[in-house]
């Protein structure tokens, strides 16, 4: 009997390895032995072992998402000092970390502020919540990023590259103000904003609030920018902090994020 018990544990090793389930493989004895211990029925014993399986792969893939993001260390929406910034809501931030509504829509965040205020530690918090929350998320510097297509438009291999970047439901572009005014440069930012149009959504940081982001685009590419990409603003550090950026309500900010185009998102 004893040689029989170790032969079908080998052989569910086995096929547990097949099967990918590496969780069930590891922790299946022990669950085994207090189901017989406290005589659970079929039924409950696999039941506990295949909510673990689906445990372990959320945790794993959070991993796997988590370290893809790049995103900056230590950086969390409990780290961000709310108090010192009295332009943004907290309770709108955390419905915005939910992503269900406004990022299946395409839609897009802004935060201008000068130096300093924050932008950077809310984007990649932002980001921080939404990876946990399901969606993946992927936080560059606008210049790196910019670098990185030039070099794929000159091994023409631009479109793929931007189609590697459809798997981010949101693209964190941090500074887009330090773009400098080159027409190499600011083609395949546009052309990296134009492909995602109302498909994927984008949150970009910058310096200039939107009217002065003539300094990064040629002017026909941020007419055409103004008027045909969606999203709202989440936080404008040059506004005066008596008239807050977007709704205290989560749902009403997205619901203005997801028909307007790049304009203010603002109460009155």
């Amino acid at each position: 009997m004893k040689t029989n018990t170790t032969v079908d544990t080998a052989k569910l090793s086995l096929l547990l390895n097949e099967l990918r389930l590496p969780a069930i493989k590891l922790m299946w004895p022990q669950c085994a032995e207090q189901a017989d211990k406290e005589g659970w029925p079929a039924a409950r014993f696999l039941a506990a072992i295949t909510e673990h399986e689906l445990a372990e792969r959320d945790r794993r893939r959070i991993e796997r998402h988590l370290a893809e993001a790049r995103l900056l260390p230590g950086k969390t929406l409990d780290t961000f000092a709310f108090e010192a910034v009295p332009m943004i809501s907290k309770a709108q931030v955390m419905a915005i970390t939910a992503g269900d509504s406004w990022l299946e829509k395409g839609a897009n965040l802004l935060l201008f502020g000068p130096p300093g205020g924050g932008k950077s530690h809310l984007a990649s918090a932002i980001g921080l919540a939404l990876i946990e929350n399901g969606w993946r998320v992927l936080f560059t510097r606008t210049t790196d990023l910019v670098q990185k297509l030039q070099t794929a438009r000159r091994d023409l291999a631009l479109e793929s590259a931007l189609a590697k970047l459809d798997k981010f439901h949101l693209l964190i572009l941090d500074d887009l103000a330090y773009v400098t005014k080159d027409q190499a440069e600011t083609s395949v930012l546009f052309e990296l904003i134009s492909a995602r149009y109302e498909r994927r959504s984008m949150l970009i940081t910058a310096n200039q609030p939107f009217g002065e982001w003539g300094k990064v685009f040629p002017e026909p590419n941020i007419r055409g920018c103004r008027h045909s990409r969606r999203g709202g603003v989440l936080f404008d550090g040059h506004r005066p902090a008596s008239r807050p950026c977007g709704s205290a309500s989560g749902a009403r900010f997205v619901s203005c994020c997801a028909r307007s185009g790049f304009r203010r998102c603002s109460t009155t």
